[in-house]
């Protein structure tokens, strides 16, 4: 069992930087691949970033490449979102995942854990 808690949301200005964390609980966090998700009001969830178990592997939605970056710190048992250069269209509430097997997914239905969601405003 691995319990996910993202914290570092907020309300930011368009072009402004957030820094997404989530800490995991549980045994063998560095087993698992981890993944961002996303989900505006009205929309459903979509994928953000995903990393593989060792942190060498990444892949990112081409709505945020070059803007967002994923990564990890197994010592910690936490994997983080940087996200800069925000736009109003990045409003959601995100979500970390977890998924154990150590390759990472871009789909929500590989997953077995999630946190609770942090919600991100932009505001323009």
């Amino acid at each position: 069992q691995v319990q996910l808690i993202e914290s570092g949301g907020g309300l930011v200005q368009a072009g402004g930087s957030l820094r997404l964390s989530c800490a995991a609980s549980g045994r063998a966090f560095s087993n698992y691949a981890m993944g961002w998700f996303r989900q505006a009001p009205g929309k459903e969830r979509e994928f953000v970033a995903t990393i593989n178990w060792s942190g060498r592997s990444t892949f990112h939605a081409d709505s945020v490449k070059g803007r967002f970056t994923i990564s990890r710190d197994n010592a910690k048992n936490t994997v983080y979102l940087q996200m800069n250069s925000l736009k109003p269209e990045d409003t959601a509430v995100y979500y970390c995942a977890a998924r154990s097997s150590g390759v990472y997914d871009v789909t929500s239905r590989g997953y077995d854990y999630w946190g609770q969601g942090t919600q991100v405003t932009v505001s323009s």
